[in-house]
């Protein structure tokens, strides 16, 4: 499974691997690492946006990026018809082999005329749209796989405090395009993905951009940090 690093640690979790961790090269901060056990976590360990997400579910639910499913399984619990959609083989694997039902190994925009009431998109899932031309064309490509009065429920974080000087002031290079465009390598046991783009997106924008896209917008919680969920319903 060749530079598919995240699925790759999915499956050796799995396999009794737990201690490994996922390293997060970006262009913008010092390596991260994410332990591959949290990807694993159980509702009860589950952050309270997280479960404010799975709550405001209805309907037929396809979870974006699923990962490792564990939000998928958890909505799986509840009885609800959840299809959980990765672009990682390993992922898609490592959720059949805990039991997920309905799994798709596939890229969003590739996936054409099915039907949800409810796009799910934790773990600042919209970041998907890579840029704020890539976050027009998602929910223009999102629209027609709702049905009518459905709804995208969303994470994401507005990071501007990472540009903050001590004093408070922002240092900002209007050049480099919008803030919240992030370029990320994830690494794992000599597997890397490769550079790709990744969103973070102010809430006051996302309202924007969803408004003009005919979305209703509301803003379920937000966290300390920057973080939020929002919902966007199409009118």
């Amino acid at each position: 499974m060749k530079n598919d690093p995240i699925g790759t640690a999915l499956l050796d979790y799995l396999a009794g691997a737990t201690d490994e961790e996922i390293t997060v090269e970006s262009n913008l901060t010092e390596d991260d690492a994410i332990p591959v056990g949290y990807l694993f976590r159980t509702e009860e360990e589950m952050p309270e946006m997280e479960v404010l997400a799975l709550n405001a579910c209805r309907g037929k639910v396809l979870d974006v990026g699923a990962g490792s499913g564990c939000h998928a399984l958890a909505l799986q619990k509840r009885g609800l018809d959840v299809t959980a959609m990765d672009i990682a083989a390993g992922a898609v694997e490592a959720m059949q082999q805990q039991g997920v039902k309905q799994v798709l190994h596939k890229d969003i925009f590739d996936l054409q005329g099915a039907n949800f009431d409810t796009l799910l998109m934790l773990m600042n899932g919209i970041g998907i749209a890579g840029t704020l031309e890539g976050l027009e064309r998602f929910l223009k490509h999102a629209k027609t796989l709702l049905n009518p009065g459905g709804q995208i429920l969303l994470e994401s974080s507005d990071i501007l405090y990472m540009y903050e000087d001590e004093d408070g002031s922002v240092l900002l290079d209007l050049n480099a395009g919008y803030y919240g465009e992030v370029k990320y390598n994830m690494k794992y046991k000599g597997q890397e993905s490769g550079w790709f783009n990744w969103l973070f997106i102010d809430p006051s924008i996302l309202e924007d951009y969803a408004l003009q896209q005919g979305y209703t917008f509301e803003l379920l919680l937000e966290g300390d940090a920057g973080n939020y969920l929002a919902r966007l319903a199409i009118a």
